[in-house]
């Protein structure tokens, strides 16, 4: 097993790129192995925060939506927006922690409004 180079903060050489900045650029990792590690250090004795590098001459171009992948992200957006429990389009995605719209979750503040 080998380890991996580890570069700190803002010091990492160039041709070398995070998830993110591979996305930025339009490209993907494309099955390549992690080349190395990215740490951020942080106060207080907490671990570093750690991100993996990958070679941007190594990276591939990210593959374009489908038809059928826009079909399938769209239902799903529509999905989120529906209410469970009285099937309205809330018109926004509705939060996990309510699982329901503003006026199924709270009816007594819609009442007195």
């Amino acid at each position: 097993m080998t380890t991996l180079p580890v570069y700190r903060w803002r010091l990492a050489p160039d041709g070398l790129a995070t998830l993110r900045q591979l996305r930025a650029l339009g490209l993907r990792p494309g099955g390549q192995d992690v080349a190395a590690q990215l740490e951020r250090p942080r106060r207080h004795g907490r671990p570093p925060l750690v991100a993996y590098l990958y070679r941007v001459d190594q990276a591939k171009p990210v593959r374009p939506m489908t038809p059928a992948k826009w079909a399938a992200l769209a239902k799903a957006n529509t999905a989120r927006r529906l209410c469970p429990e009285c099937g309205r389009d809330a018109g926004y995605v509705i939060p996990p922690t309510l699982g329901t719209c503003s006026p199924c979750a709270y009816p007594e503040e819609q009442r007195a409004a």
